[in-house]
């Protein structure tokens, strides 16, 4: 049973979990919209400054994602370890495992900004970034100085998420955004800063984000969870249950980064840097159109975690089943709805001097994609199954195996051997992601039937 004073987010992950997937899904894909649109922002506003700076910005955003992904992979380690605590009853523990989670990100900020600032050139050079390598540079030292507020902003919000509460991040999140979104033609073109401008603002906006949340934390203090210094009590295990699916999580959106450096080296080969602004300003699009998934995903990781935690293996099959189910609809609605307006959104993004050269294929290239949409409903579901109920591991494997096994595969299979160019390319990602994801949901459904026997 759970104490008088359990928050009720965590009751509700534990007595109606679809309900409560819901619940903090609807804020989360807010969130994640909002955050998403200001990157289309952030791109659309750099298109003023040409197609190569579009590139530019483009061959960055693999290293980009690292910290991004980074911060939301130690988020899901602290979700899954506060969630499981909390559906286990231990309150204290959690708060401690709160803390820890802080002093972990703070400690991982610091390696990752330091090996980034040795290898950006080198990395940059190696995926071809050629005549674009000024832009990309310009854009990416200032985001690596500023890495430690966006990896801290983005883990903060797994401490939320593990008491059940994803709609006051979303608040924070919208205040960041609108004021990126002021900043940016104000640094980029008012103070004439260009690509510098972009990043500047990124940077400003997620130091307005990380202050709110701290304002929740330590100074209005009315959060559940208290991730104080007088909490702290170093404890190996609640390191391990942070690190074990964190890390994986990390390193999953690692290999995320590694493939879409791969691939952008691969449209440099069989086409040109126009393809590479093709591909990075369509997968912001892409973004966009899967963020529903990516919510429900990153909501099911802190409800199958309490469930985990309170051995209630059926709801995790229930809330499973039922995530998909939520997935497919919407999926189903994006692909259609982003075939159809294709045009329209790419000329958005391809309006102006030499960005008009790319319009075509940034259709063609949307109108393509969305295929694999339904089944990616499947593959983010099931994906973060494993990170529930504290397979990081296993998460991490079936990623790789998904992008750098199936989909470079296809890619190159289509691409360069059967000569189909930057269209073989596309291909490859869609069926690579149809097989790939078809096989996670497959597997993520016997682990949880596994779990119900041995536990019936």
């Amino acid at each position: 049973m759970l104490s008088n004073d359990l928050v009720n987010g965590v009751e509700l992950m534990l007595q109606n979990p679809k309900k409560a997937l819901i619940e903090m899904s609807i804020p989360l894909i807010i969130s994640l919209l909002i955050t998403s649109f200001y990157n289309l922002i952030d791109a659309a506003w750099v298109s003023g400054l040409g197609a190569d700076a579009l590139a530019g910005v483009g061959f960055f955003t693999p290293i980009f994602m690292i910290l991004v992904g980074f911060g939301n992979g130690l988020g899901s380690g602290a979700a899954f370890a506060l969630s499981k605590y909390l559906g286990g009853n231990n309150k204290q523990k959690a708060d401690n495992a709160a803390i820890h989670s802080i002093i972990i990100d703070l400690i991982a900020s610091l390696i990752i900004t330091l090996a980034l600032l040795v290898l950006l050139n080198p990395i940059l050079n190696a995926m071809g970034a050629g005549q674009t390598i000024g832009y990309a540079t310009d854009y990416g030292m200032i985001i690596i100085l500023g890495s430690a507020f966006i990896i801290l902003s983005n883990a903060l919000y797994g401490i939320s998420r593990g008491e059940g509460d994803t709609t006051r991040p979303m608040y924070a999140i919208i205040a960041s955004a609108i004021l990126n979104m002021i900043l940016d033609p104000i640094f980029i073109y008012n103070l004439n800063l260009g690509v510098k401008g972009a990043a500047i603002a990124t940077i400003v906006s997620s130091v307005f984000v990380i202050l709110i949340l701290l304002y929740w934390f330590y100074i209005k203090g009315d959060t559940y969870l208290k991730p104080n210094l007088s909490n702290f009590d170093f404890k190996k295990d609640i390191s391990i249950d942070i690190i074990k699916v964190g890390v994986p999580a990390s390193i999953q959106l690692l290999n995320n980064a590694f493939f879409a450096a791969v691939f952008s080296a691969l449209l440099t080969f069989v086409g040109s840097t126009d393809s590479v602004a093709v591909y990075s300003t369509g997968w912001r699009i892409v973004t966009i159109g899967t963020t529903p998934l990516i919510a429900i995903g990153t909501a099911l990781i802190s409800v199958i975690a309490a469930n985990y935690g309170a051995k209630n293996y059926k709801n995790i099959q229930i809330v499973h089943r039922y995530a998909m189910k939520v997935s497919i609809a919407l999926a189903i609605i994006v692909a259609i709805l982003t075939n159809v307006f294709a045009g329209d959104i790419s000329s958005v993004f391809a309006s102006s001097g030499s960005s008009v050269r790319i319009a075509a294929e940034l259709t063609g290239f949307l109108s393509w994609i969305v295929i694999y949409y339904p089944t990616m409903a499947v593959g983010v579901a099931s994906t973060y199954v494993f990170q529930g109920i504290g397979k990081g591991i296993t998460a991490m494997f079936q990623t790789i195996i998904r992008e750098t096994g199936f989909t470079i595969t296809f890619a190159v299979l289509f691409a360069v051997v059967l000569n189909y160019g930057v269209w073989g390319a596309w291909m490859g990602i869609v069926l690579g992601e149809i097989v790939s994801n078809n096989l996670t949901m497959l597997w993520a459904d016997y682990l949880v039937k596994k779990l119900i026997d041995i536990s019936g």
